[in-house]
Order: structure tokens, then C-alpha cells, then sequence
């Protein structure tokens, strides 16, 4: 097990800067995930830590050793990319042990690390199929295995599960959660999927220009988001926004906004945001219920039913805003209805600045 510290690392291409003088610690044991849309550089930074990248700026340690500048075979590091890249001659068991006979580790060590992966990994019916014979998941779990029986300090994970389908992400996030809870080893993971991060993170950094946005554990970034591109980024649906005011008077503070008056008298002596201020107002879906004794009124536009919940799609004041209604529906679309904002659940962000207040 090794931890990574990162500080002030730039990496440019050209006069495109991808990453921006970013500081991050990763713990021992501790499985981050890298979250954000294309483009926003956690692919880059990851490659940076594995040492495909150069960078410009700034220091990478792993272990407690400089490896800025250390050549990929000296880092200590498992990685598994996003294409599974097996040899489609060679059978399980020597995709697994290729990198371990050209460094030439002995046979009797091979074999050990070889079956320690396999059991882990469920493969050890598959040591000698092609990977021509094997699915999608199993292709990846191979890779997966490949990267274990380095025994590194560090593993990395460049988007892994993209390419299966739901079924399979689903199965195989599993098997990365258990993986990590045997190994206890750092792991560091790249994906824009938001359901793998929430999963899979004993932290999550969400990503976006280059920049960290927020570092915290999943419950506290989707609960408490730091600034309103976090706050729409997870969720699905993403959270709902209102633009209005704070209005404080004598004995409380009001969110106004068109149609909506809302006392969020808490949150905002909590925040000190007495002051008479341009913000928006978020809250999840979850938090937007629907019943016969709501303070607004809406109509329905539209509903999806996702199995065991249906998402309401409400139109008020000439917006959209959504809804997590669980159990049977008691109405329809194009219905009038009634729905209340939980204040306790509320976000509130400087209109301005777009930080949390």
C-alpha cells in the first residue's frame, strides 16, 4: 500500500493548460474516484500519476518518494484501462503472467500470484481460454487481474467498466468494491459515471476545467455540494434550480422567487446570508414532494416510471422542475397538483460567485 501527493501540478498541451496547479492526497487504503465530464483532466491526471504524461509543473509522490520524473516501471503501480488491450493469442494465464516473465519473476511466484488473482477474480475456470472465448466482463476481469498480480503499492483505473453494458457494470462494481475490501490497497478511479463514483468512493474528487471542485466522501458531495456545477453534476435527476432572492426581515429570511416564498430562516442564519441577496435555490428531487397539502401548485408534464419509483416531472412558473414519488401514482399527466420543498434539504448558492452559502 502506498499513498500519492500531488502539489501544484500543471500539465499543458501546447497552450491548452489541462490540468491547473492542483493539490490532492490520496491515503493509504483509500479507493478515489476521479469524477467529471469529458475534457475536465482526470484522465490526464491520471496518467500523469501513472507516468504516461509528462508534466510541467509541479511534484508526484508515491510511497513517500519523489516520482515525478520516474519512468512507469519504476512507480510501483497497477493500472487497467479502458480497453481491456489482452494478447488474443495468449490464454488467461499468460495475459496475466506476461509482465511478471519479462521481468522475470520465478516460475513458483508466477504461479502463486496468478492463482491468488484468479480466485479473487473468478476466473479460475478461464486460465487457459482464449480471449476470444470469453465475455466482455470476463475480458475485463482478466485485465483487472493482469494489474493484481503486480502486487503495486497503487493501482489505477482508467474508466474500466465503460464499455460493458449496465448488467455487467453492475456486476463488476460489485466485485471492485469486495476486491478493494480484501486487498485494502489504494486505488485511484476515473469515470464520468456518477453511480460508479457514489458505489465505488471512500472519497470522490469532482473534476471540471482542469480544477478540483469539491473533495469529500460521496454522502457529503451530493448532500452538501460546494458550488452549483457540483450540485447539478450529481443527481439523477440532477438537483432542481430556483433564481430568486433572500429577504430577511424582523424575525425570519424568506427565498423569494416567482410564485414560491420560502422561509429558510435556518439555513440562512446558518450561512450568514441575513443580507438582502441574488442567489439560486437547489434541492433534489427527493426532497420535492408531492401531496394534497403542498404550499405550491404545479402541473404535471410528464412521468417516468424507473421501476421501483417514478420521476414526476412538474411544470411551475415556466419551469421544470422534478420529482422521486415512490408507491402508486394518484394522478396523471396534464393533472393539477400540490407540492411542498423540504426546507431542512435545501442548497443555496451565491448567484454571483455560484459557491454554496
Amino acid at each position: 500500500m502506498s499513498s500519492v501527493s500531488i502539489q501544484k501540478l500543471c500539465v499543458r498541451f501546447g497552450a491548452n493548460e489541462v490540468i491547473k496547479d492542483l493539490d490532492l492526497d490520496v491515503q493509504q487504503s483509500e479507493f478515489l474516484v476521479l469524477l467529471g465530464p469529458s475534457g475536465c483532466g482526470k484522465s490526464t491526471l491520471l496518467h500523469s500519476i501513472a507516468g504516461l504524461i509528462d508534466v510541467n509543473d509541479g511534484r508526484i509522490d508515491i510511497g513517500g518518494q519523489d516520482m515525478t520524473w520516474a519512468d512507469p516501471t519504476d512507480r510501483n503501480i497497477g493500472m487497467v484501462f479502458q480497453s481491456y488491450a489482452l494478447y488474443p493469442t495468449m490464454t488467461v494465464e499468460r495475459n496475466m503472467s506476461f509482465g511478471l516473465r519479462i521481468k522475470g519473476t520465478p516460475k513458483a511466484e508466477i504461479e502463486r500470484r496468478v492463482q491468488r488473482a484468479a480466485h479473487m477474480l473468478h476466473l479460475e475456470p478461464l486460465l487457459q481460454r482464449k480471449p476470444a472465448q470469453l465475455s466482455g466482463g470476463q475480458r475485463q476481469r482478466v485485465a483487472i487481474g493482469r494489474a493484481l498480480v503486480r502486487e503495486a503499492g497503487v493501482f489505477l483505473f482508467d474508466e474500466p467498466l465503460s464499455n460493458l453494458d449496465a448488467k455487467l457494470r453492475a456486476e463488476l462494481r460489485r466485485e471492485l468494491k469486495l476486491l478493494h475490501k480484501n486487498l485494502r490497497s489504494t486505488m485511484i478511479y476515473v469515470t464520468h459515471d456518477q453511480v460508479e463514483a457514489m458505489t465505488l468512493a471512500t472519497r470522490i474528487v469532482v473534476m471540471y476545467a482542469g480544477r478540483i471542485q469539491q473533495i469529500g466522501v460521496p454522502s457529503e458531495v451530493y448532500e452538501r455540494p460546494e458550488n452549483l456545477f457540483v450540485a447539478g453534476f450529481l443527481g439523477s435527476p440532477a438537483m432542481n434550480f430556483l433564481h430568486g432572492h433572500l429577504k430577511p426581515d424582523a424575525d425570519s429570511v424568506r427565498f423569494e422567487s416567482h410564485g414560491l416564498s420560502l422561509d429558510v430562516r435556518a439555513y440562512a442564519l446558518r450561512a450568514q446570508a441575513g443580507a438582502d441577496r441574488e442567489v439560486v435555490l437547489g434541492i433534489r428531487p427527493e426532497n420535492l414532494q408531492i401531496h394534497a397539502d403542498g404550499q405550491f401548485e404545479a402541473t404535471v408534464s410528464l412521468i417516468e416510471p424507473m421501476g421501483n419509483h417514478y420521476v414526476v416531472w412538474l411544470e411551475f412558473d415556466g419551469k421544470l422542475l422534478s420529482s422521486v414519488v415512490s408507491g402508486a401514482l394518484r394522478f396523471c399527466v396534464d393533472d393539477t397538483v400540490r407540492f411542498s420543498l423540504d426546507a431542512d434539504r435545501i442548497s443555496l448558492f451565491d448567484r454571483a460567485t455560484e459557491q454554496r452559502l
